[in-house]
């Protein structure tokens, strides 16, 4: 097995090894995503989450979940090959999948120390605030890379293929 399948855990495992972190005291980041076609605005907002504690855990979404959430023309890449390039970072400790539209049961179970998405969400608008906030962790944002998003690598690829 590659060193980078080892960070691929299910949900059982994930909770182990999270335990054993949090006996070693180690900083537990928690945030989550699709992650359909990964860009520099993912490897720089992942690359950051990870600088805030001592491990990074990584939700994203099953193949399911995100057809419900962005329609029946997504995800670009399964769930398989999502996960994979997730777990490939050097900064990314753990990866896990989650079937659900938001990732509040993950958190619940995980209980990270903090919670972190982009600067496009208001902290009191992102799931799992309140977990995180009732048992003493922090919830943070972190500035986007303008100008990178899924959505518009989608739309250029579209574009370029009419011309």
């Amino acid at each position: 097995m590659l060193p980078s399948q080892e960070k691929i855990l299910s949900l059982p495992q994930l909770l182990s090894t999270v335990k054993e972190w949090q006996v070693q005291n180690h900083k537990i980041v928690f945030t989550n995503g699709c992650f359909d076609i990964v860009h520099v605005g993912h490897v720089d907002y992942l690359e950051r989450a990870r600088l805030l504690g001592d491990k990074l855990v990584v939700g994203v979404n099953t193949d399911q979940s995100v057809s419900r959430l962005k329609g029946p023309s997504r995800p670009l890449q399964d769930e398989m090959s999502r996960i994979r390039v997730m777990a490939s970072f050097w900064f990314i400790d753990a990866v896990v999948l989650f079937d659900q539209e938001t990732p509040l049961e993950l958190i619940t179970a995980v209980e990270p120390d903090i919670l972190v998405k982009g600067d496009d969400y208001a902290i009191e608008n992102i799931v799992g605030h309140d977990v995180v906030l009732a048992k003493g962790g922090v919830v943070k944002t972190i500035p986007l890379v303008k100008g990178y998003s899924t959505s518009q690598v989608v739309a250029k690829i579209l574009r370029d293929q009419q011309c």
